[in-house]
């Protein structure tokens, strides 16, 4: 028995031994396995970092540095209005700001350069010399402002031009029995353009949670256009006193279609003031050449020859 009794804990012990070397190999193994993984880990995100493209490994820093340079030296008043003027734009993000920033400190540095190149390169001389380098450091530091408010008026003026078309369908939508967003899901549709795409940000919000009337102060806010917020104004009179819609949109489409008549009056009366400066600068110089040249050449010949 005691022979049994011994040859039974011989068996246990060389079972507990064979189980606990089996566990450390098993564990080695998943050791050294975990560690290649680590590395080639390490080899894909490397990889992958090289697969960016070479504007995002190697430009983008540079921007990044850029932009915090421009955000250090800008008042901050300028880059709110910025931003304001991006977002009428219709930039839902800032990436296009955070691009023009770091654009407009580039040109704004490259000044001195171009300062250097015209007084010690070229040297053109006498006033050339003044105009060039006046000339050439304005559109540096004033360019990109110049372009965005440009660009912004463009937006603002295609709105205008289409609000009243907009609305032309707004009220035929909403008489045949659609709702108000229902009307403004169609014109968004039907429509393409700057205004629609203001109006289908507007609905976006409504139906994140914000109220109508947050959404449209926040559209009118953006686009900053005053037949945009005569037309705000008047569907929140009328959510607020429940008028019918219907009314107020046909009254509104009246009252912008006279506004677009009344701004194309006024292009058309500017038209003869600024065609005034190149008539007098450019059209005039030329045509008293054509016209009085030979009669100014013939007078001197005569009293020349009578002399």
């Amino acid at each position: 028995m005691l022979t049994i009794g011994l040859a039974l804990v011989f068996v246990a012990v060389v079972v507990g031994l064979v189980n606990v070397l089996s566990q450390a190999d098993e564990k080695a193994t998943v050791r050294a396995s975990l560690r290649q993984l680590e590395g080639y880990e390490v080899a894909n995100v490397r990889d992958q970092e090289l697969l960016k493209p070479v504007s995002e490994r190697a430009i983008q820093p540079v921007l990044t540095g850029l932009l915090g340079l421009g955000k250090r030296f800008t008042p901050m008043g300028y880059m709110e209005k910025s931003k304001a003027m991006f977002a009428s734009l219709g930039h839902t993000n800032t990436v296009a700001w955070d691009r023009f920033m770091a654009l407009r400190v580039v040109l704004q540095v490259l000044a001195v350069p171009w300062l250097f190149f015209v007084l010690a390169v070229w040297k053109p001389g006498g006033m050339l010399t003044l105009a060039a380098g006046a000339i050439g450091v304005f559109v540096l530091v004033k360019g990109p402002d110049a372009v965005l408010k440009r660009k912004v008026e463009e937006r603002q003026h295609e709105i205008r031009i289409k609000l009243p078309d907009v609305l032309d369908l707004l009220v035929i939508s909403v008489e045949a029995g659609l709702g108000f967003e229902q009307a403004l899901d169609r014109c968004v549709d039907a429509v393409p353009g700057p205004l629609t795409e203001e109006f289908a940000r507007m609905l976006g919000e409504v139906r994140a949670g914000a109220s109508r009337v947050d959404a449209m102060r926040n559209m009118e806010n953006r686009v900053n256009v005053p037949e945009l917020r005569s037309f705000v104004l008047a569907i929140i009179q009328a959510d607020t006193f429940g008028v019918s819609i219907g009314r107020v949109l046909r009254a509104q489409a009246e009252e912008m279609r006279l506004k677009r008549k009344q701004l194309a009056e006024e292009k058309a009366q500017k038209a003869p003031v600024k065609m005034l400066i190149p008539m007098v600068f450019c059209v005039f110089p030329a045509l008293f050449v054509v016209v009085l040249g030979p009669a100014i050449l013939n007078i001197m010949d005569a009293f020349g020859g009578g002399g």
